[in-house]
């Protein structure tokens, strides 16, 4: 398959690789920004202890085991709440790029699970209260803006900041798979959003003068 993609028993075939298993949660809403612009889904994602956005979840001890087993014990720690999955929520699986040629090989499995908007606040709230990593490994749920503002904000700038892995592909695929925004607004969001990363490496440029500057007269 194209990407590194693999089916789920491809995937659990590789004896020698590592797996890892990470889950899209997500719930209608009919909540509204300061009152006038519709919010539609709440999604959530977290920022990871090295400042990259990614999804909840982690690697799996295969030996001890299941795929769904490993997350949920990596949901508990990270968000301090039981949530069932199933293989149904299952929606892909893929080789992720080595970072060293004597790395072993990983498989990053993604899972989308709907839920009701009121089980979605009580991960928020059980995440900043309860949760073993809350913190350490994970330094704060976070909602994905799927809105833009008059300005251009919202998912654009939210696309432009850093995730780990494939987590920006994994949402962008997941947006359009369940249907949770048109192909016309994620396009032209994602148009915005390199606008906005452009702007954004001129500021650090202009950030990292001055520091040089310091530097200098110190």
């Amino acid at each position: 398959m194209a990407n590194g993609q693999l089916s789920r028993a491809d995937a659990l075939a590789c004896s020698d690789c590592r797996h890892a298993c990470h889950v899209m949660l997500y719930s209608d809403t009919k909540s509204q920004l300061f009152g006038r612009t519709p919010i539609k889904h709440i999604i959530l994602m977290q920022m990871r202890f090295d400042g990259l956005l990614g999804f909840p979840g982690g690697f799996v001890n295969q030996e001890q085991e299941s795929l769904e087993e490993g997350l949920f014990r990596e949901l508990q720690e990270e968000l301090g709440v039981a949530v069932s999955l199933s293989e149904e929520d299952h929606v892909d699986a893929r080789h992720a790029p080595g970072t060293s040629p004597s790395s072993p090989r990983l498989i990053t499995h993604f899972y989308v699970k709907k839920l009701k908007e009121e089980q979605i606040r009580e991960v928020e709230q059980a995440s900043a209260s309860t949760a073993k990593d809350h913190g350490q490994e994970v330094l704060g749920l976070v909602r994905v803006p799927l809105y833009t503002t008059k300005g251009g904000g919202g998912l654009s700038s939210f696309l432009s900041h850093a995730f780990i892995g494939n987590a920006r592909t994994q949402l962008i695929n997941s947006l359009l798979r369940f249907n949770l925004l048109s192909p016309e607004d994620l396009n032209k969001a994602l148009k915005h959003s390199l606008k906005t990363h452009a702007n954004g490496a001129v500021d650090l440029k202009a950030a990292l003068a001055l520091t040089e500057a310091k530097k200098d007269q110190s």
